[in-house]
C-alpha cells in the first residue's frame, strides 16, 4: 500500500504509527496512515485487518497539592 522509499512501517510492526497520513481528518478525530491504520484522536487504532487497539495514551500528570 505504500509508495513512499524508504517504505513506512507495515500494520504489523510495532512502530505502525510512524507512518505518513494519507488522510487527516482532525474535526473527526481520524487519520488513514498510508499502511491503512486508522489512528483515532484518542490513540486508539483500526488495524486493516479488523483488529481494534485500545487507547493507550500515557495518563496525565497528578497535580500536587501542598498543605498551607
Amino acid at each position: 500500500m505504500c509508495q513512499h522509499q524508504p517504505a513506512c512501517p507495515s500494520a504489523d510492526s510495532a512502530d505502525r504509527e510512524a507512518a505518513l497520513p494519507v488522510a487527516h481528518h482532525p474535526e473527526q478525530g481520524w487519520s488513514l496512515l498510508c499502511n491503512g491504520v486508522l489512528l483515532f484522536e484518542d490513540t486508539g487504532e483500526l488495524l486493516p485487518d479488523g483488529k481494534v487497539i485500545a487507547p493507550h495514551r500515557p495518563l496525565a500528570a497528578g497535580r500536587v497539592v501542598t498543605a498551607a
